[in-house]
């Protein structure tokens, strides 16, 4: 994003992303208890914001890891030992009450859930200087929030970190558990670029 400040804290719409994450998910249920995870030189910085932005959803910060594993691991002790646990991009910010939900409800349905979109592009994959088409059909693109069953999952973050954790859903599926994939929203996008967070802004104002 070329931004020396977190991308969870860039504004859209005048707001930082994280709140309307935040945001949907009190939406979808006001009962949801919610953990903030950040590293830990911006704990501060997110207080200010909330301040300044008069954000008044409950929840509570825990700071993060090294990586992805590591910081969801920290909050792990921040959470009941019963019931279900999401987690969710902060820089998903047009998540929907609606997926949340259907991840939700599909979770105690089959144990677990997690979102996914079709590729639409062709595709192609790269072995050394060579490269081979692909089966797009085939193909699945994986977004937030994953939703499982509290238990499985504390225990399946008791294993040793695996650079090939590269989300929840890999985490639980080393230890066995087989991932259920629910239909997904293609505008849940991940901010990962300036771009994206021009069409993000596009969607939200057209969405309202």
């Amino acid at each position: 994003m070329n931004s020396n400040i977190p991308k969870q804290f860039l504004l859209l719409s005048g707001r930082p992303l994280l709140m309307h994450c935040l945001d949907a998910f009190f939406i979808a249920d006001a009962k949801t208890e919610l953990v903030v995870v950040l590293p830990e030189p911006f704990v501060d910085e997110w207080k200010k914001l909330c301040n300044l932005y008069r954000f008044n959803i409950k929840f509570s910060v825990v700071t993060g890891g090294e990586t992805r594993f590591h910081s969801v691991k920290n909050a792990i002790p921040s959470i009941a030992d019963d019931g279900l646990v999401a987690i969710h991009d902060g820089v998903r910010p047009l998540v929907t009450p609606e997926l949340i939900n259907l991840c939700f409800d599909s979770a105690i349905q089959l144990g677990n859930a997690v979102p996914v979109v079709p590729v639409n592009d062709s595709i192609r994959l790269i072995d050394g200087n060579e490269s081979r088409p692909e089966d797009r059909k085939q193909i699945r693109i994986v977004q937030t929030p994953q939703v499982f069953q509290v238990l499985p999952f504390k225990k399946a973050y008791e294993q040793a970190y695996d650079v090939a954790f590269t989300d929840d859903a890999t985490v639980i599926e080393r230890m066995g558990e087989k991932i259920h994939l629910i239909v997904g929203d293609p505008e849940n996008l991940k901010i990962t670029c300036p771009e994206d967070l021009r069409i993000a802004e596009h969607l939200l104002l057209a969405n309202k």
